[in-house]
């Protein structure tokens, strides 16, 4: 499915998340082709974890998942995710989740979900970041670059997006500089969500979370996931939800990356609300493969 169109791409993506039910346990979702070449890994880490919530009740929301990227999904295909419902107790319920193309493999998670209950409560304080009011928007980006982009490309870049995207720190993807590796971006879906459902703005959050995430560590290096003479890949992302939050208004993604070795790069992300507080936390490590351009 191709996200160019001229109707509501928020609902769009709120309908490519929810999946079609085809058996007890078993989901079918379709796939959007966001000009990667292949599946936008967080297409499936979102599907995942919807495929996981749709076998539990409302009063278990996801606290933790841990994902694998096998094989690179095919954007022109759907997928099927199949779900074991591992145990089911009073305060925690276990999933483990499969998402399979073309007869393999491509995804695999394992989420937890937990009751909610009062405990002790801390955290980071957000860094001093300036807002999102005036800064370039991904699409302005693309604009503003659009006669070094290829054209299959940049009509993918151009499209309506149903997540907005502000880059605080960013680099001209075409033309990068060597930069320390950290990297800030403010992010919403661009109209209102239709339900305060607490598990649909998570399953949103953790799609959202794989924009920008695995390049962080790209950025001391001068490279880009644009780069020719580079293989960017995601090999894993793990997730965890502290807070409630909204996916309408505007959240601050800090990226960091605290190592890069073995073709491999760590990345760590905190998000946090407009005002404050700490809702999720992310890690993934990425594949950083130079290539031999002779």
């Amino acid at each position: 499915m191709n996200l160019c169109y001229d109707g509501n791409v928020l609902e769009e993506l709120l309908r490519l998340l929810k999946l079609e039910k085809i058996e007890a346990n078993i989901f079918r979702g379709q796939s959007q082709d966001l000009g990667y070449g292949n599946v936008f890994g967080g297409q499936v880490i979102g599907q995942s974890l919807s495929a996981a919530s749709r076998t539990l009740g409302p009063d278990f929301q996801a606290h933790s998942f841990h994902g694998y990227f096998m094989r690179a999904g095919d954007a022109t295909k759907p997928i099927v995710y199949t779900v074991d419902c591992i145990r089911d107790g009073k305060s925690f319920v276990t999933r483990r989740v499969v998402a399979v193309q073309k007869g393999a493999a491509i995804f695999s998670m394992a989420a937890s979900f937990h009751r909610g209950e009062q405990g002790y409560a801390h955290q980071d304080p957000m860094p001093e970041i300036k807002g999102p009011e005036g800064l370039e928007s991904e699409v302005e980006m693309a604009k503003r670059l659009a006669d070094q982009i290829p054209p299959a490309i940049l009509e993918k870049l151009l499209c309506k997006k149903p997540i907005e995207i502000r880059v605080v720190n960013p680099v001209n993807p075409f033309d990068p500089s060597p930069m320390p590796p950290e990297k800030y971006v403010w992010f919403r879906a661009i109209g209102q969500i239709p339900t305060k459902d607490a598990a649909v703005h998570r399953y949103m959050l953790a799609y959202a979370s794989d924009f920008h995430l695995v390049t962080t560590s790209l950025y001391p290096h001068g490279k880009t996931f644009w780069s020719p003479d580079m293989q960017v890949a995601s090999l894993d992302h793990s997730m965890w939800f502290h807070r409630e939050f909204s996916m309408d208004d505007w959240l601050l993604y800090v990226m960091k990356s605290p190592t890069a070795s073995n073709g491999r790069g760590l990345n760590i992300g905190t998000i946090y609300t407009r005002d404050g507080r700490l809702v999720a936390s992310v890690a993934q490590e990425g594949l950083l493969r130079p290539l031999k351009t002779t």
